[in-house]
């Protein structure tokens, strides 16, 4: 845990009531993630239970308590999407990251593959967004060769 950098977040929010999610979304611009010592770090400083920032964290989507990959991939699995094969798309680009089942990010950190119920791009399904990039109708083979493009732009 950075010290100092939960100390200049918490000087911010120290006046403010109800800044959970604030505090938060600071917490994850600094770290990336929110790290559970520091939510406990949090909580005794502002004497508010630890379980008020994890309901908070584990509510909305948009936290993350574990560390995320450099790139992030979002499969989409809407009705279109998984109608067209979104599943072989995920279960190949799991399978050549090297993602066990039940995780999302690879071991050196470098990938998150993580699946959205729908994206709203059906007219292009099945689509993958790579760091913000919307990739349309994608095939395993698509995705992989879409995916050994980022390999080179970061290696292993």
């Amino acid at each position: 845990m950075n010290e100092k950098k939960c100390e200049t977040i918490l000087n911010k929010y120290n006046e403010e009531k109800g800044s959970i999610i604030s505090i938060l979304q600071d917490v994850q611009e600094s770290f990336g993630y929110i790290p559970e010592d520091v939510v406990f770090w949090f909580a005794e400083k502002l004497n508010i239970p630890a379980s008020n920032f994890f309901g908070v964290t584990t509510f909305y989507a948009q936290f993350y308590l574990k560390p995320r990959g450099k790139h992030i991939i979002t499969a989409c699995c809407g009705t279109a999407c998984h109608v067209k094969g979104a599943e072989p798309i995920i279960n190949r680009m799991r399978a050549e990251l090297g993602i066990a089942e039940g995780e999302d990010t690879t071991t050196d950190g470098q990938f998150t593959l993580e699946k959205l119920a729908c994206i709203g791009a059906c007219s292009i399904a099945p689509v993958l967004i790579v760091n913000k990039k919307v990739y349309g109708g994608m095939s395993p083979n698509k995705a992989s060769r879409m995916l050994k493009e980022y390999e080179k732009s970061s290696p292993r």
